[in-house]
């Protein structure tokens, strides 16, 4: 989808849409169009659009009432990208090319159109790279969107969502892509690929650096899989020198099949996005270089494939992990905080961060608790659990705190080993969470966020079509905004 800007009407686009404010009528408005509008009880509603024809000469356009919601409004951000998303959703498969957006009576700041224009390319993304036999009438048609009479610092307020634009897709990228496409390995080379020229510093840790590390929790998920495990470290030093850095770092459990305690058959194909977290974490990462973000950030993904071959790991075994503490596998489908605490040890001892934050697709109990409304965060600092939050708020990535406590970190004690990697029937993410705070370094503030139920979505939402979200690219982009950029 492109996005072009032009300060004058020249455009070729048959289809021209004007954006409306709830309750605010043009006095310019054709009669008749706005006659029609009114009679289909249309009256500017973030996100509601009505269609009708008007003549331009010997032309007819297809003319199209776009409402943004109330000027002033807390949620203005909010209403203008939905609206966006509407236009797209409308137009991507009608057989249009382009769409005209005419700005030059909306009194919009620049911040305003960036979010209009977010909403208008985050719902034009799919990934037909499959798709041979599809029908034209299904295929995607509208591929420019052109802005006529935007106002000053629209275009510089739109290469900063542009950039964060494409570290969402990237995420929905990896985390569509076949199991049998994007695995350890290519999960690196595609990365690779995407940071070239963007000023990322990366870092591959392969199995036998992995090996002479102690990585025991990690290296154990992968040992029943042909495909080797791999650590993919992403570097971004956009900030002050010497300043320690932020740390993402993400699950990235390419397949899930359960392991020895082999999930159902049933919908185990939607196990390739058990990756999500890491796939956030990459998607960040582009997103922070593309509009060179002012701070240090280090993003870290864990990369495994959990497999059931005679080599891999059984219920029972114990394994040392590469802080030293060992582990009692007692289910090897609660394969995910085994990744997470090797990797939260490495980032903590080699860039000494000043925060951590961990995304995973790590509990259906979080589902369970908080369905597809909400990823659920836990934390041992009340000041960046409240930053989250309030970032999530902002840009739509929600979160919900969950609690945390000494009765529920009891559930996870061992017999025989120093902890069990799973804490019995209920409070399943909760005693997730307290297994990965055994791996937190005193001192270091820390909040995990149990993704789930957020990465893939069964229906549309109103910036992305069925399928990958994009989930937490948002979140973590809007938190280095407001808490580590100076």
């Amino acid at each position: 989808m492109q996005i072009q800007f032009s300060t004058s009407d020249q455009s070729s686009a048959t289809t021209r849409a004007r954006l409306i404010e709830e309750g605010n009528w043009p006095a310019d408005l054709d009669p008749l169009l706005a006659a029609g509008a009114k009679a289909n009880r249309f009256n500017g509603k973030a996100g509601d659009l009505f269609e009708g024809f008007v003549s331009r000469g010997d032309v007819t356009l297809r003319a199209v009432l776009l409402g943004t919601g109330k000027k002033g409004a807390a949620d203005r951000l909010s209403g203008l990208e939905k609206a966006g998303a509407k236009l797209t959703a409308e137009y991507l498969t009608s057989g249009e090319s382009a769409v005209a957006i005419d700005l030059a009576s909306a009194d919009l700041s620049g911040a305003e159109v960036a979010a209009l224009l977010l909403g208008v390319r985050l719902r034009a993304w799919r990934w037909d790279k499959y798709r041979t036999t599809q029908k034209d009438d299904k295929k995607v048609s509208l591929t420019r969107v052109e802005v006529i009479g935007a106002p000053e610092g629209a275009e510089a307020a739109w290469d900063e969502a542009f950039a964060l634009a494409q570290g969402v897709e990237f995420t929905r990228e990896l985390v569509t892509e076949p199991a049998n496409v994007i695995y350890p390995e290519s999960f690196v080379a595609r990365a690779q690929a995407r940071y070239e020229g963007t000023g990322l510093k990366v870092r591959v840790l392969e199995e036998a650096e992995l090996t002479s590390l102690g990585m025991g929790a990690l290296l154990g998920v992968a040992q029943g899989s042909v495909r080797p495990p791999r650590v993919l470290v992403i570097e971004w030093w956009g900030g002050k020198d010497g300043e320690a850095p932020v740390a993402f770092v993400g699950k990235g459990v390419t397949f899930d099949t359960g392991g020895i305690s082999l999930k159902a058959p049933a919908g185990m194909e939607d196990m390739k996005w058990d990756m999500g977290g890491a796939g956030a974490v990459a998607g960040t990462m582009l997103a922070l270089a593309l509009r060179k973000a002012k701070a240090n950030v280090v993003g870290v993904c864990g990369l495994v494939e959990n497999m059931p071959d005679g080599n891999a790991q059984r219920p029972g075994d114990v394994v040392t992990s590469m802080s030293g503490q060992t582990i009692e596998v007692i289910n090897t489908d609660a394969e995910g905080r085994l990744v997470l605490c090797d990797a939260l040890t490495f980032v903590q001892r080699e860039y000494k961060p000043r925060l951590v934050v961990d995304l995973a697709t790590l509990t259906g109990a979080i589902i369970a608790s908080l369905a597809h409304e909400y990823a659920g965060i836990f934390s041992n600092d009340d000041t960046l659990a409240g930053q989250l939050t309030a970032a999530g708020n902002a840009c739509g990535d929600r979160l919900w705190r969950m609690p945390m406590g000494a009765a529920y970190d009891a559930m996870i004690d061992s017999p025989i080993a120093d902890m069990k990697n799973i804490g019995g029937k209920f409070g399943g993410s909760i005693t997730a969470a307290q297994f990965l705070l055994r791996y937190i370094e005193k001192g270091t503030p820390w909040a995990h966020l149990d993704i789930a139920g957020m990465v893939w979505a069964d229906k549309a939402g109103h910036s992305w079509d069925k399928g990958a979200t994009g989930y937490g690219v948002r979140l973590l982009d809007r938190f280095v905004r407001d808490t580590a950029e100076g």
